[in-house]
């Protein structure tokens, strides 16, 4: 079981990217993903989260209405859109799995955690 988080990078503030999540080894239809981040010197944070059937996405108030998430089961792989960002939001991203559909954006909740991709947002 693994994810892999990519599409990180440098971009300028009010700039965009779109973070990808896929899996391996396992189908990505029956979990919640959730998006998460951890800047430096900081805890690691719910961003985002999307419930088995894309039905339910929660986002935290620091992104709601620049932000989206959205699942591809056919190309098991979740995205995050990611609009008018800022430097507030330069961190690593990590992308979760979990085996609830009660989406969550608890870091307790998740399952299985890919590695991070890298996004920072210059002034």
């Amino acid at each position: 079981v693994q994810l892999q988080a990519s599409g990180g990078g440098l971009v300028q503030a009010g700039g965009s990217l779109r973070l990808s999540c896929a899996a391996s080894g396992f189908t990505l239809d029956y979990y919640t993903i959730g998006w998460f981040r951890q800047a430096p010197g900081k805890e690691r944070e719910g961003v985002s989260c999307i419930s088995v059937s894309g039905g339910r996405l929660y986002y935290a108030d620091s992104v709601k209405g620049r932000f989206t998430i959205s699942r591809d089961n056919a190309k098991n792989t979740v995205y995050l859109q990611m609009n008018s960002l800022t430097p507030e939001d330069t961190a690593v991203y990590y992308c979760a799995a979990d085996t609830w559909d009660v989406a969550t954006m608890e870091v307790g909740d998740y399952d299985y955690w890919g590695q991070g991709t890298l996004v920072t947002v210059s002034s």
